[in-house]
């Protein structure tokens, strides 16, 4: 699955942990005087955690590819991710979310500027490799320079350079504002699709 994919969407390993049955009351999202927000109580029952998964896993999307030079050692590297959206036309701000477990992000972090790619139908092989824990993300994959110098993979539809604006913890996912510097279409095509844990195509 896509190393920066929300839980929702994360192709399930194995059986989903079930509750015993004695579900742990949760104190209900608040204003600022203390009252509950409308809608709420006190007492929040826990959500199955593989139905919630397939149930938001029937929200498609699309995938992008969120490459960087890392610093300390000045090679290309990336991870692929399927939670991204625009935020703001002015400022100029997109967003994406990425799982605390990700080793990648802290080096994409650490570069001045990264690049969000939009991947296309046929780049499914290369969402795999750059969702390959340990392995080289950028082994046999051709790309250009940004105009900050990152990484651009050949044949995405589309790409946006951005600097980090800020992060937000957010459960088990960091929620990554983004301030847009450049982009530019790349490539013609179709979208790949992330789909009920399954990669496929648009057809429109």
């Amino acid at each position: 699955m896509p190393d920066g994919a929300t839980a929702a969407t994360s192709i399930p390993r194995g059986s989903a942990a079930r509750s015993s049955g004695q579900n742990t009351p949760r104190r209900a999202p608040r204003s600022p005087n203390g009252t509950p927000l409308a809608g709420t109580t006190d007492q929040v029952s826990d959500i199955d955690k593989m139905r919630f998964r397939n149930i938001l896993g029937r929200f498609a999307t699309g995938v992008v590819a969120i490459t960087a030079i890392d610093p300390e050692t000045g090679r290309p590297t990336g991870l692929a991710a399927n939670s991204f959206t625009s935020v703001s036309l002015d400022p100029a701000l997109v967003a994406f979310c990425v799982a605390h477990t990700s080793s990648t992000w802290p080096k994409l972090r650490g570069a001045d500027r990264h690049c969000v790619n939009i991947l296309s139908e046929p780049q499914r092989e290369v969402c795999l490799q750059l969702a390959t824990k340990g392995a080289d993300k950028f082994a046999g994959l051709e790309w250009t320079k940004s105009p900050n110098g990152s990484p651009v993979i050949d044949g995405a539809l589309a790409w946006l350079e951005c600097s980090v604006e800020a992060e937000y913890a957010a459960g088990d996912h960091v929620i990554v504002v983004a301030q847009v510097h450049h982009l530019d279409k790349h490539h013609d095509g179709d979208p790949l699709v992330f789909y009920k844990g399954s990669y496929g195509r648009f057809d429109g």
